[in-house]
């Protein structure tokens, strides 16, 4: 059986019990489990059914980490496709995805034990080269919406003193190079989509605390922001 999904409001039961708990390695506990006669979710309008990929359980020093600090966003392969009032989407089916796991607008279904993230399609970050991706394919996303890769400058770690900074004490980037960018701010009325003001390679500072920022066991830090946390070209 079919489920068409609009929004909140799910029917079904919370992941809460003691069995439900200790499988937590594959779906969080407050997740909505549907009834078992659902064998399909549908999305209406402009969201998209994404298959979640497992949490990262490790560090890459290989430290287990707790829920609340498992590495988020994160990524899942796209199973359905749902239709703007104008446009036809720009995900398809197969697809996998990066997108902000605890995000506001992402409800998180069980079906048969697996589980599935809704949401909509201006919500989700960018493409991924290949499924089941790791850290070190951020570099070849392809940025969804208005949205631009960053590979960000690496932090200062004396001040002008020549006095060593801590981790903590280390002013946080905004700099960096643009790497890649996404086709454009979608008009969802008209399905329009506006022009990108940055180009591959351009320079820029950026709002302090914006995007989705990635660090590659190479030591890059890469950021997903919108272009218009973008405050200057260098």
């Amino acid at each position: 059986m079919a489920v068409a999904i609009a929004a909140r409001g799910l029917g079904g039961r919370r992941m809460g019990s003691r069995r439900q708990r200790s499988a937590r390695l594959v779906v969080r506990a407050d997740a909505t489990e549907l009834a078992s006669h659902v064998s399909k979710v549908t999305p209406v309008g402009p969201r998209v059914v994404v298959k979640v990929a497992e949490l990262e359980k490790k560090t890459l020093g290989g430290i287990l980490l707790p829920d609340s600090s498992q590495k988020k966003p994160t990524s899942g392969d796209v199973v359905a496709v749902g239709k703007g009032k104008n446009y036809d989407l720009t995900l398809k089916e197969g697809n996998t995805v990066l997108y902000s796991k605890f995000g506001l607008g992402v409800t998180d279904v069980v079906v048969k034990g697996q589980e599935y993230a809704i949401l909509f399609e201006r919500d989700c970050i960018g493409v991924m080269p290949r499924s089941n991706a790791s850290v070190d394919d951020i570099k070849d996303i392809k940025p969804l919406g208005d949205r631009v890769l960053i590979q960000v400058d690496s932090a200062e770690e004396e001040t002008a003193g020549g006095v060593l900074l801590t981790d903590d004490g280390q002013e946080k980037p905004t700099t960096g190079v643009v790497k890649a960018l996404g086709p454009g701010r979608l008009n969802e009325e008209t399905g329009e989509v506006s022009e990108m003001k940055l180009k591959v390679g351009d320079k820029v500072s950026f709002f302090k605390w914006a995007g989705d920022a990635v660090d590659t066991p190479a030591g890059e830090t890469f950021n997903i922001i919108n272009e218009s946390d973008v405050l200057c070209k260098l």
